[in-house]
């Protein structure tokens, strides 16, 4: 038997969905990564307590509140790991594993953020895509959504990936400069984030920083990438910001390079390698600039062209790295335009070839 419940607050997760105020809710609710379920947040929290909406936006958590988020996994270095529980059922207790909505069964804590939200399960929203039937199908965040494919066309375009030695090492700062200052000399530039569990804030920021076209691997479908499905995830994005004719794609891998989102599996695929034209390594320190340099080269076969991040906050972290790894260390904040500048040089045919042997 299926009930109406107005929802309070929309997660981002479920974009693709377009969801109204008003949902209807199943009982029956299939325990699959993607599907939309309705929640209402029991507690309150003083951390890590917003939730992003479809518009961007944050929102602040309230005890009570009804939400609508979706079934996922989590893996998060820093932050809370989960996973979804083998079956759900109306009255089980999920938890919400990040600011996007993913909801899942928490199975690892970071002590800088407590407990995360603990939440009771109301029902399985219903999708009905049958004009005059009242028929209810489950929610999931596939409709509406770009189909996965193994295609891979960019047309020649260049593409500048921007990875990471793990997360919160400065990738999308990096990304975001790049984006700025290349739009600022005249390139148009389409962005991308192929790796990581749903969340858009940091395409949004690329749009902010001029990006004409963005795609985040939520928009495939996917609520958090996996080895399995990430090389099929960055040939999709590609193909489809390549196809909106920007000068350059800027794509950032979500993630560490040594991680359970599906870097190295992209890293990987010798098509998607060989689009690579310029590799920008976000590091947190000296001994992670090294480390992610000669991975890069020993593991991939990709030569970095530039190294920022918080090791290279400072001159002294700049001479470190530099002389360690023989790789320009330029950081994205203080020196965008030579960032910029840096990786522009590699889109011409310096310093960006892969490596060999």
């Amino acid at each position: 038997m299926t009930r109406r419940v107005r929802l309070d607050k929309i997660a981002s997760v479920t974009l693709s969905c377009r969801l109204p105020r008003e949902v209807r809710l199943g009982p029956e609710i299939p325990a699959v990564e993607g599907g939309v379920v309705a929640v209402r947040v029991l507690g309150a929290k003083s951390t890590y307590n917003q939730l992003e909406l479809p518009s961007g936006r944050l929102s602040l958590l309230q005890a009570g509140d009804v939400v609508a988020g979706a079934l996922g996994h989590r893996n998060a270095l820093f932050g809370y790991s989960g996973k979804v529980p083998a079956a759900v059922q109306p009255g089980d207790r999920l938890n919400i594993l990040n600011t996007g909505g993913v909801l899942g069964v928490c199975d690892g804590i970071n002590p800088d953020l407590g407990p995360p939200f603990e939440c009771e399960v109301l029902g399985q929203v219903l999708h009905f895509p049958y004009l005059g039937e009242r028929v209810g199908v489950p929610a999931h965040i596939s409709q509406g959504a770009l189909p996965l494919e193994r295609r891979l066309e960019v047309g020649g375009i260049p593409v500048v990936a921007v990875v990471g030695s793990c997360m919160n090492a400065g990738k999308t700062q990096a990304a975001c400069a790049l984006t700025l200052e290349l739009t600022h000399r005249g390139r148009r530039v389409a962005a991308g984030k192929a790796t990581g569990v749903s969340l858009r804030r940091d395409i949004l920021a690329m749009e902010d920083a001029g990006a004409r076209r963005s795609l985040i691997f939520t928009d495939l479908g996917v609520v958090t990438t996996t080895p399995a499905v990430a090389p099929a995830v960055a040939r999709t994005i590609l193909t489809h910001l390549a196809a909106s004719g920007p000068d350059v794609i800027v794509l950032e891998l979500g993630d560490g390079l040594i991680g359970l989102y599906g870097v190295a599996a992209i890293l990987d695929d010798e098509e998607v390698r060989r689009c690579l034209k310029a590799v920008v390594l976000a590091a947190n320190d000296p001994v992670a600039a090294w480390g992610g340099v000669q991975l890069l080269r020993q593991r991939h076969q990709l030569t970095v062209t530039v190294v920022t991040g918080p090791a290279t906050d400072n001159v002294a972290g700049v001479k470190l790295v530099e002389a360690e790894t023989g790789v320009p260390a330029i950081n994205a904040r203080s020196h965008p335009g030579r960032l910029a500048e840096t990786v522009l040089a590699a889109l011409a045919g310096v310093g960006a070839e892969v490596a060999h042997g």
